[in-house]
């Protein structure tokens, strides 16, 4: 009684605010509720006793993903108002595709048949003295190793590929030298000028450092450079 009432408490939880995720006017606001809304789909996991898959929603999506989407949303400075002006532009092809994706579901639902033998299947008993989480492992570390390497493997290529698409190298970037930073003597940096009282910057005009100066094009220096 106390687990039916548990599941539908989380259930109804969990539809409000993944209801909320997508309506709140607030992009810091959906990802909070995001959050909310994978706290309890784990809390449904462990309810049917998969408390592997709970930890991994948790540790994974809500203390990963979930707070890099929370970061990017706080430290991006985009403009909402513009963002919304073209909405009711794009709304009729926005619902066109829904209903698509709507009718697509009805359709694989609607042919979805369930094998005979799989209520029983479901309550099968597991290996005597192991946990869900000790017998994933072993079935995935055994029985499904070679598939386990191929799906890492392809996550590596795309990670590679994602960063060499991304990676420009710009010909005004500038570049440290470090053999010339180490190298450098305070003379190098450094110049003594006689200033005298109550001049500023009018007067004298921008001064700058030496090494500006005779440092090839696309070359930085680190900190050290300037004047006294």
């Amino acid at each position: 009684m106390i687990a039916a009432l548990l599941f539908y408490v989380f259930a109804a939880i969990l539809l409000v605010s993944a209801a909320m995720v997508v309506s709140a006017r607030n992009p810091v606001h959906s990802v909070l509720f995001l959050i909310l809304a994978f706290f309890n789909a784990a809390a449904l996991f462990v309810l049917a006793g998969a408390e592997f898959l709970a930890m991994i929603l948790v540790i994974v999506y809500v203390g990963a993903v979930a707070v890099l989407f929370l970061f990017i949303v706080m430290m991006l400075d985009i403009n909402f108002t513009e963002l919304r002006s073209g909405y009711q532009r794009y709304l009729p092809v926005g619902l066109a595709v829904g209903a698509v994706l709507l009718a697509e579901l009805v359709i694989v639902l609607g042919g979805w048949k369930v094998a005979p033998g799989a209520v029983t299947l479901r309550m099968a008993p597991g290996t005597a003295g192991l946990s869900n989480t000790a017998q994933l492992g072993r079935l995935i570390y055994t029985d499904y190793i070679f598939l386990f390497q191929a799906a890492g493997l392809v996550l590596l290529v795309a990670m590679i590929g994602a960063i060499v698409l991304t990676l420009r190298d710009r010909t005004r970037s500038r570049h440290q030298n470090v053999a010339r930073q180490v190298a450098r003597t305070p003379g190098d940096t450094l110049e003594l000028m006689d200033v005298p009282s109550r001049t500023g910057v009018g007067a004298l005009g921008i001064v700058r450092p030496k090494s500006a100066a005779t440092a090839p094009a696309g070359e930085a220096h680190g900190p050290g450079g300037g004047h006294s």
